[in-house]
């Protein structure tokens, strides 16, 4: 992977259209985690974002830094900022990465290091330890993002053959321009290769039936999981869409407090219990009763849930088949079962 340049910010244009992004690291809260090295990363600056007419989209913004603040404080810079029909679209740079932020939140929903390291240290490489549990055949990324998963996974499994699903096509366009996203589009050495698809995945315009060996959901507005995936009958819709023996697996984010009210006390929740708490889980364990399985990343990596859905996976030779640094992580999944 070439190393990215650190790029200074640009130039602010309209001032009516000027927007204030705000960013201290607690706003990179879950479901999206930055790296751990960059805890005390401290974002204030103007900048805008100019509504897009398909020929000049690109924001700029001034270019000069604010005085780091404190001694632990990392500077960065806005590389592009844009507004789509579906998200407002901001481009960062840090000395070590580049981050994608969505909507509102500013949220990271995908990253790219400098230097090379694929591995980011969140719940984007738990997605790389599906390959070896599904049948041979075409894998989907449902929200694309700028390919933070397409990129290790394909590293890692060079021969697989990637979808990745995306519905803002401004999303895409700077996607491939700031995040190297047009390289992953490449085949790879050993024939595996990155389609992007730019559609709605939930309502595809293609017949997508048994098409999947599987399907990584990582689908999120306003920083919370899509409201269609809080329906049963959306999941049993994704799994029409597998081979046999394939599965889901699913970025599920966290949940709000680890407690639950019984006769009008909190009590917190048990540890193999606390999956609960997550909707997203809970409904998915209703479409597929004692098929979906849940881990959770540590606090290091943004607890966030993950969920799998299918047959009950060995855990020992999953683990196996993977690399090492994703030996342990893939003996965590538990079945969901209510104590």
């Amino acid at each position: 992977m070439a190393a990215l340049s650190s790029t200074p910010c640009l130039h602010s244009l309209a001032g009516h259209e000027r927007y204030f992004l705000s960013c201290k690291t607690s706003q990179f809260s879950k479901p999206l985690f930055l790296n751990p090295s960059l805890k005390k990363l401290s974002f204030s600056l103007p900048l805008c974002i100019k509504q897009s007419d398909r020929e000049e989209r690109q924001i700029q913004q001034e270019s000069s830094r604010e005085e780091v603040k404190e001694e632990e404080e990392e500077d960065y810079w806005v590389v592009s900022a844009v507004r789509s029909k579906y998200n407002e679209i901001v481009i960062v740079d840090t000395a070590d990465a580049r981050y994608l932020l969505l909507d509102s939140t500013k949220n990271a929903h995908s990253v790219i290091n400098k230097g090379g390291d694929n591995w980011t240290d969140a719940y984007w490489d738990e997605f790389a330890s599906l390959p070896p549990i599904v049948p041979d055949g075409p894998i989907a990324i449902y929200g694309l993002g700028a390919g933070t998963a397409a990129r290790l996974i394909l590293e890692l499994w060079p021969s697989v053959h990637l979808e990745g699903w995306e519905i803002d096509d401004i999303l895409i366009e700077k996607a491939r321009g700031y995040m190297e996203l047009s390289e992953l589009e490449k085949p790879t050495s050993k024939g595996g290769s990155l389609r992007v698809l730019v559609d709605d995945a939930l309502s595809p315009s293609e017949d997508v039936s048994g098409k999947y060996a599987g399907i990584i959901v990582d689908l999120f507005a306003d920083g919370k999981v899509l409201d269609q995936l809080q329906q049963v009958q959306m999941w049993h819709d994704l799994a029409s869409r597998l081979m046999p023996n394939g599965r889901i697996m699913v970025n599920c984010a966290g949940i709000e407090e680890e407690k639950v009210v019984t006769n009008e006390k909190p009590q917190l929740v048990p540890g193999d219990s606390v999956w609960m708490l997550n909707p997203t889980i809970k409904v998915m364990l209703e479409a597929f009763p004692g098929q979906v399985y849940w881990k959770r990343t540590p606090d290091s990596e943004g607890l966030n849930f993950v969920a799998l859905t299918g047959g009950v996976p060995d855990l020992s030779d999953w683990s196996n088949k993977v690399p090492a640094r994703l030996r342990e992580p893939v003996k965590q999944w538990k079945l969901c079962e209510n104590l």
